[in-house]
């Protein structure tokens, strides 16, 4: 045994202890170092209440006490070495003998930067020299992630998106997503992909939401090199890079986390507290600095180490409530009582403080489903800090009303109309998302009522209305071709499917969608501004139409108006905001698009008659279960509504219907 050569200094304990490390990955791991001439390892890890801590590896056959690490001696739990002969790619475990009378638990490294491929559970010692090439994404990103940019998400898992059928089945590589993922956003013009979790995970089906392995991208698909430069690619092509981050919970896999020392450590002791029942998994102690120290890390550690762009927090909901999926009984009360989980509360606001403040450019989001108050407010107006919040009410209750018999849609339209009464008061992320295509829900075409014809008019329909309703927009994989199977982790993304026209027509629609939302400055400049949103009329039940404006600083906006149920309508009279020349920019009954072709090609021109609380309107035909988006060609100035206009308008006909699609 060397003599320690410690890497951790006084400050960094004491910042540790307090809870307040934000860098513990340049300290605590396995450090590949020459020591003296001696090539070797540097191992450091926090195991406080042992006995003894060894590295277990091929070179001492896995013995526990032949290679053991000494303890520091200020009392901060910490072991640590240096042990010669180990190198790169060594795989390793701790030895951690809690008594000299017990045996030995043997744990992975929970700062290792690479893990065996599962099964395997070894932690792996691991060094990369990566060299960046996206500098100008990585200057310019604070300008493109802004609130009043588009914002259009294309959720994706790793190890199901495209399979090579000529090896197995196998997944692809990082290395060649680099490629075929990069390629596949630039082209359907997403501004982001989101990841399903890429840190180690032993169980596969858990899609990356089971963590054993914070500080390494899963090997199942390459290197920790081979990630970052996935992640340089999609920067290079003008693609922003979220990753899915779980501070929840943690699995209780014998060789991760849980008891790590025989002890909860990084787990709350009592299970009324730390044990999450919806998952079969262990909730992390927020309240001890050491835990704390180690998840601020790990967060700054994907943004920083690897270039993400944001993180995705998981579960935020499981964490502000003890008694979230609890009965009375089986939780414990806060201090005063309730049951909001102060600790966690305090953690997510640190941690959002800390993100912001030092990494220039990034987004927070989270996944929270409740009423829980200004999620997206700064910390310092009593906010909990985040950038973004997923439009969790909006998803259930736009998908209950497109589930719903187009006949009976009339009595549901206020499903459609009330998120835009709560619409601005967080920053939303209208979010379709791999939760709501998975355990028997059906794929989002599989939800849609009626005939085929008419499923894949409803899911045109519902893309083009969430793609006008204010917010940034997120999809799972396989939706923009309209996947008629339930999502299936084990299987391809069935892309034969875009050989049938109907598919096909979804993802032209959807690359159209996307082309309008970063162009269009109406539809995005806005989006988090009551001024970027106005109502025209959501009152017509009878014929399910709802008609808005999207706006932004300027005298064009967007006229949106979509027809939720199967007849076509000529004839349809709609109030407009400006005089003019009107353009048909969407349609989703578009033949391209997989429609039936009624479209309104001629120049719909506005007529000096008020209607519908505008001073100018236009007549449209509205296609069966479509959307249209209609734009002025040039500013016009609004005129004062004559005498003569206002009687012309209290003699318009009602608008009526045609025929059944």
């Amino acid at each position: 045994m060397v003599k320690p050569h410690s890497a951790l200094s006084d400050l960094d304990i004491h910042l540790f202890r307090e809870g307040r490390h934000l860098r513990l990955f340049d300290k605590l791991g396995a450090f590949p170092v020459v020591l003296d001439g001696v090539t070797g390892t540097y191992f450091a890890i926090w195991a406080p209440g042992v006995e003894e801590v060894s590295v277990l590896c091929d070179h001492n056959y896995w013995s526990p006490g032949s290679d053991c690490l000494l303890p520091r001696a200020d009392g901060s739990g910490i072991w640590e070495g240096f042990i010669p002969g180990f190198g790169v790619d060594t795989s390793y475990k701790y030895g951690i003998r809690k008594d000299f009378g017990g045996g030995v638990l043997e744990k992975g490294d929970p700062m290792a930067r690479l893990w065996e491929a599962p099964p395997r559970t070894a932690s792996v010692v691991y060094h990369d020299a990566y060299v960046w090439n996206d500098a100008d994404w990585m200057t310019s990103r604070a300008g493109r992630q802004t609130h009043s940019h588009p914002m259009s998400i294309y959720e994706v898992h790793l190890g199901s998106w495209r399979r090579n059928p000529e090896q197995g089945n196998r997944s692809l590589f990082y290395r060649e997503l680099a490629i075929e993922l990069t390629d596949y956003v630039r082209d359907m013009g997403y501004t982001h992909v989101e990841l399903m979790p890429v840190m180690e995970h032993p169980f596969f089906g858990s899609w990356g939401y089971q963590i054993t392995g914070y500080y390494a991208p899963s090997s199942r698909f390459g290197s920790p090199a081979d990630f970052k430069y996935l992640i340089d690619q999609l920067h290079q092509a003008g693609i922003g890079v979220i990753l899915d981050w779980v501070p929840s919970h943690f699995p209780a896999d014998a060789h991760g986390l849980a008891a790590f020392t025989g002890d909860r450590l990084y787990e709350y002791p009592d299970p009324r507290k730390g044990y999450q029942p919806d998952w079969n998994s262990l909730i992390f102690d927020y309240g001890r600095p050491e835990v704390r120290s180690f998840l601020l890390s790990n967060a700054l550690f994907w943004l920083e180490e690897f270039h993400a762009d944001g993180l995705r927090v998981d579960a935020v909901s499981s964490m502000l409530y003890l008694d979230y999926s609890r009965s009375e009984g089986q939780w414990l009360p806060n201090r005063y009582g309730g049951n909001e989980h102060l600790e966690a509360v305090s953690f997510l606001r640190e941690l959002n403080s800390e993100v912001y403040g030092r990494v220039e450019g990034v987004q927070m989001i989270a996944e929270e489903s409740t009423s829980w108050p200004a999620v997206t407010k700064p910390v310092d107006h009593g906010g909990l800090g985040f950038g973004y919040k997923w439009m969790m009410g909006w998803m259930h209750d736009t998908l209950s009303y497109f589930k719903e018999n187009p006949l009976y849609r009339s009595y549901h339209q206020d499903k459609l109309t009330f998120g835009l009464m709560y619409a601005f008061s967080e920053q939303f992320v209208l979010a379709l998302s791999h939760d709501e295509v998975v355990h028997g829900k059906a794929s989002l075409l599989g939800k849609m009522p009626g005939d085929a014809w008419q499923m894949f008019a409803n899911l045109r329909l519902l893309f083009g209305f969430q793609f006008a309703h204010p917010g940034a927009k997120l999809h799972f994989m396989g939706a923009e071709m309209g996947q008629m199977s339930e999502w299936n982790h084990d299987s391809s993304l069935p892309w034969h499917l875009l050989s049938d026209s109907p598919n096909r027509g979804i993802q032209n629609m959807m690359r159209r969608l996307n082309t309008l939302y970063r162009t269009e400055p109406a539809l995005y400049a806005l989006q988090y501004n009551e001024r970027g949103f106005q109502w025209v009329d959501g009152t017509d039940r009878s014929q399910s139409v709802l008609i808005f404006l999207r706006r932004d600083a300027t005298e064009r906006p967007v006229v949106v108006v979509g027809h939720f149920i199967p007849t076509v309508v000529e004839g349809y009279r709609i109030g407009v905001p400006v005089a003019g020349v009107y353009e048909e920019i969407l349609n989703s009954d578009h033949p391209d698009f997989g429609g039936s072709g009624v479209l309104n090609e001629q120049e719909l021109h506005s007529e000096p008659i008020p209607y519908q609380g505008m001073p100018f309107s236009l007549m449209l035909t509205l296609p069966p279960l479509g959307i249209v988006y209609l734009k002025p060609k040039a500013p016009v100035e609004i005129e004062k509504t004559s005498g003569a206009a206002k009687r012309a308008a209290s003699a318009i006909h009602p608008n009526r219907k045609k025929k059944e699609r």
